[in-house]
């Protein structure tokens, strides 16, 4: 039973990692680590999205 949990976790975490879901959880981490106060989650998005804009490369054909 331990196993098919584990399987799960990493599971979840995989797909969370191919949406970018995981990106906002690694966020806080790291504030957290540095003492930081975190921005927002909708600030956090907004900058994301303006980051795969502005910097085509990464993710993008064109």
């Amino acid at each position: 039973m331990t196993a098919v949990l584990e399987m799960a976790r990493t599971l979840r975490r995989r797909v969370r990692e191919l949406t970018g879901e995981a990106r906002w959880d690694d966020y806080l981490a790291e504030c957290a680590e540095l003492g930081e106060q975190p921005m927002s989650r909708r600030e956090f998005e907004r900058l994301r999205d303006d980051e795969r804009e502005h910097l085509p490369g990464e993710g993008r054909c064109c």
